[in-house]
């Protein structure tokens, strides 16, 4: 387990002040938040960038909106207000148990149970208002037209924009709710492997739920063929194919492309690798 930096358990202790701090542990790195993890009590989640603070709000929202849309696992539930500290922003959320399978483990039922659930929650007003910031910024497909494509060793270049042509032709289809982020250590399943838990829900948007299903490789690609149909699966495959469908949706829903060269030199080894895209 990794220790918590003193500033870490010091805005624990000012947002929930009197909890036993012993046991607490930080969760493996993320890209926009340290997560103090205090088991059985909260998670205590703090920006890591100024912009991550500014959305910590909007995020809180689509929590609390989720805890009352009647899905059948829990999501963490706010219980403290968004506080800032200094230029961060910090949050409690509640602690939602059970354990992640590992890589390759699960099975079709249990894949198809999550994506069902998900896909099930209905994109309403209010729920849509704060998942939705499309218009707040370019178009993915233009991101990785004019950012990443170009940034790509020249070799690559012509395969990443047959890649991408493959995926802005696909048939449009309804929006759905797409967590963005749903494999390995965001599922909770029992020891009997009922479904407990679905965390993080930073790159929550309405998109394709193919992509939803394209992440749900970590449980791997033939046990996501046999949990949905074959049209889903040729589109999981499409969106992934791109460059990884984990980095595809850093593009989506209005946000920024803070690093472009980060993000390619995240996906050009896995091009040279020719490994399939997925986590």
């Amino acid at each position: 387990m990794i220790k918590a930096a003193p500033d870490l358990l010091e805005i624990a202790s000012a947002l929930l002040p009197g909890t036993r701090l012993d046991d607490a542990f930080v969760a493996p790195d993320g890209n926009i938040h340290r997560v103090l993890l205090i088991p059985g009590v909260a998670a205590v989640r703090v920006s890591k960038r100024p912009l991550a603070a500014a959305s910590m709000p909007r995020r809180v929202e689509v929590l609390r909106q989720l805890a009352s849309a009647g899905l059948p696992f829990q999501v963490p539930e706010p219980l403290t207000p968004v506080t800032t500290f200094g230029d961060q922003a910090a949050v409690a959320v509640s602690w939602v148990g059970g354990t992640a399978l590992p890589r390759d483990a699960g099975d079709p039922a249990q894949i198809a149970e999550v994506l069902t659930a998900v896909r099930s929650v209905p994109l309403t007003g209010s729920l849509l208002e704060v998942l939705d910031g499309r218009e707040q910024g370019p178009s993915w497909s233009a991101i990785i037209a004019e950012e990443i494509i170009p940034r790509l060793p020249a070799h690559w270049q012509d395969e990443g924009r047959r890649r991408l042509d493959a995926a802005v032709e696909l048939e449009p289809v309804p929006d759905a709710l797409v967590h963005g982020d749903l494999s390995g250590s965001n599922v909770h399943w029992s020891a009997d492997g009922k479904l407990l838990g679905v965390l993080d829900w930073d790159m929550a948007m309405p998109a394709d739920p193919a992509i939803d299903a394209a992440l749900m490789a970590w449980h791997g690609w033939d046990n996501v063929r046999r949990a949905v149909s074959a049209d889903v699966y040729r589109r999981a495959r499409t969106w992934d194919a791109l460059f990884g469908v984990e980095h595809l949706v850093a593009t989506m829903n209005g946000r920024p492309m803070t690093s472009p060269d980060g993000f390619v030199s995240a996906i050009v080894p896995r091009l040279e690798a020719n490994v399939p895209m997925s986590r």
